[in-house]
């Protein structure tokens, strides 16, 4: 199918799943529906994936705004009001045209989430995004936070730039029970869903990171993007505070003798910045695919 390339395949192959694959394969498309148009109005919240056009080093970001700051504009189109910090990675790249960019709207109120991955285009009020992909994933791993407030007036505390991670950030990463994941393919890219119970992201090292790959859509655009191109990028979030944790690096997948898989990534930079996010979220309430120990 025109969906998959050599890596997503070759994991497909190796798992055993490609029938599976395709199957689920026929539930994306290029347009948006009136249903997902419906889902996006309602969200506060956009992550974003792309590479910087300087350095090349791929980002997970995400912006925030007042429900309706993402519309679908066309079938097979989103317009997005406003845009990143300008001292955010991926600022580069939301204003340079035809940029690759996926993108993943979650809302951990109803456990739902819908990707569009797409190329970008800068406009007056922010940018759209001309969808080549859209399709929506199960509610696996979603952590369900019931409500959200919007703290206004305060602005994000200075950004720390970092080559690995140090003592907080390292304890911030062990407890976080979600993360986005960014990955890039030729002429296009992707943000995709993480979660587990704390402790299912471990830090090896201040340079190293470690999860376990756990079963989803059989899909593997995530990881077949990394077996063509390592690199990766990594947003944390504290979802009471507003700070976001973002990591680039490379990632690689491991297979044990049993077939689990475990994704390990090297950090070459960190970017961490207080308050960034106006949103604070109630207490997480854990999802029940989540499996009860990690290793």
């Amino acid at each position: 199918m025109g969906i998959y390339h050599a890596g997503s395949r070759t994991l497909q192959d190796r798992v055993g799943v490609r029938d599976l694959a395709d199957h689920v394969g026929r539930s994306v498309g290029e347009g948006i529906r009136s249903v997902a148009a419906a889902f996006l109005e309602l969200q506060p919240q956009l992550v974003l994936a792309a590479a910087d056009p300087g350095s090349g080093a791929v980002w997970a970001s995400v912006i925030a705004g007042t429900p309706g700051f993402v519309r679908a504009t066309g079938p097979r189109q989103i317009s997005v009001r406003g845009g990143s910090a300008p001292a955010d990675p991926l600022a580069a790249a939301l204003a340079t045209p035809h940029t690759p960019v996926g993108t993943i709207a979650l809302d951990p109120r109803t456990r739902r989430r819908m990707r569009l991955n797409g190329r970008l285009r800068p406009t007056p009020r922010g940018f759209a995004v001309d969808a080549d992909q859209v399709f929506a994933n199960c509610p696996k791993y979603l952590q369900k936070r019931e409500t959200y407030e919007t703290v206004s007036g305060r602005p994000p505390g200075p950004p720390r730039h970092g080559g690995e991670l140090d003592p907080d950030q390292a304890a911030f990463v062990a407890a976080a029970d979600t993360f986005f994941l960014a990955s890039v393919r030729e002429g296009g890219a992707d943000a995709s869903h993480r979660g587990g119970n704390p402790g299912f992201v471990r830090v090896v090292s201040p340079g190293e990171l470690a999860w376990r790959d756990y079963p989803g859509n059989a899909m593997f655009l995530s990881l077949g993007n990394l077996m063509a191109d390592p690199r990766a990028g990594l947003l944390f979030l504290d979802w009471t505070t507003g700070r976001t944790l973002q990591l680039t690096g490379e990632a690689r997948t491991e297979f044990g003798p049993d077939g689990e898989r475990t994704v390990r990534f090297t950090v070459t930079h960190t970017l961490d910045t207080p308050a960034a996010l106006p949103l604070r979220w109630s207490a997480p309430e854990y999802s029940p695919a989540n499996p009860d120990r990690d290793r």
